[in-house]
C-alpha cells in the first residue's frame, strides 16, 4: 500500500524532532564561544534575519561566584527587547545562565550592534504566548523540542536598562538611600 502525503505527515508529527547527540551540542557550544572570543565578536554573532533568529553573547553574574559568565544564545528582537529561551540545548536541566539571570537580573547583551546593558525576566501569560508563537514561526519544531523537557521552557525577555537608573541619586549622609520624591 502506497503512503499518502497525509499519512506521512501524521507519522512525522508523532516522531520526536531530531537533535544531534548531547556531546556534539556541548562541543559546538564551546567551539562557538571560542570563535566569538578569539575574533573579538567579529565572527559568530549575527543579527536576526527576516523570519529568523540571530545570536548574541550574554554576560551574566554567577549566582554563587559573583564572577562574569558568558554564553552565546539565539534571539529575536521584539521592539527594544531581545527575546531568547532558557532551553539548554533542549536538555532536561535549566541552563546556568538562566539561573544566574534569575539571581542577578542585570546583564550585558552583545549583538552585532555592540554591547548593551539589559535586565532579564521571564515572560508570562499573554506576553509569553505571543513570544512563543513568534519563536514557533521561526522554528517549526519548537513544540516537539519543548516536549523533550519535563518543565516549561522559559521565554526570557532582555529589556534595555535605563541609563539614568541609579545615576544622580543623592546619597544620604547616614548611609541610607535618600528619598527623591
Amino acid at each position: 500500500m502506497a503512503r499518502t502525503p497525509d499519512r506521512r505527515r501524521a507519522r512525522a508529527g508523532r516522531r520526536r524532532a531530531w537533535l544531534p547527540p548531547r556531546w556534539f551540542v556541548v562541543a559546538f557550544w564551546h567551539g562557538h564561544r571560542a570563535l566569538v572570543r578569539l575574533t573579538h565578536a567579529r565572527l559568530g554573532l549575527w543579527r536576526p534575519k527576516t523570519n529568523g533568529w540571530g545570536t548574541l553573547r550574554l554576560t551574566t553574574t554567577g549566582r554563587r561566584t559573583g564572577r562574569p559568565r558568558q554564553v552565546i544564545v539565539g534571539y529575536f528582537e521584539d521592539g527594544q527587547d531581545l527575546v531568547t529561551m532558557a532551553m539548554n540545548g533542549w536538555g532536561v536541566a535549566e541552563p546556568s545562565w538562566w539561573l544566574n539571570l534569575q539571581a542577578h537580573p542585570d546583564a550585558t547583551a552583545e549583538t552585532r550592534k555592540g554591547p548593551r546593558q539589559v535586565r532579564g525576566r521571564s515572560a508570562a501569560g499573554a506576553e509569553r504566548e505571543r513570544l512563543w508563537s513568534r519563536w514557533a514561526e521561526i522554528d517549526k519544531n519548537l513544540d516537539a523540542y519543548a516536549a523533550r523537557r519535563p518543565t516549561e521552557t522559559a521565554v526570557v525577555v532582555l529589556e534595555p536598562r535605563d541609563s539614568r537608573e541609579g545615576a544622580a541619586q543623592p546619597a544620604a549622609t547616614d548611609g541610607t538611600a535618600a528619598d527623591t520624591t
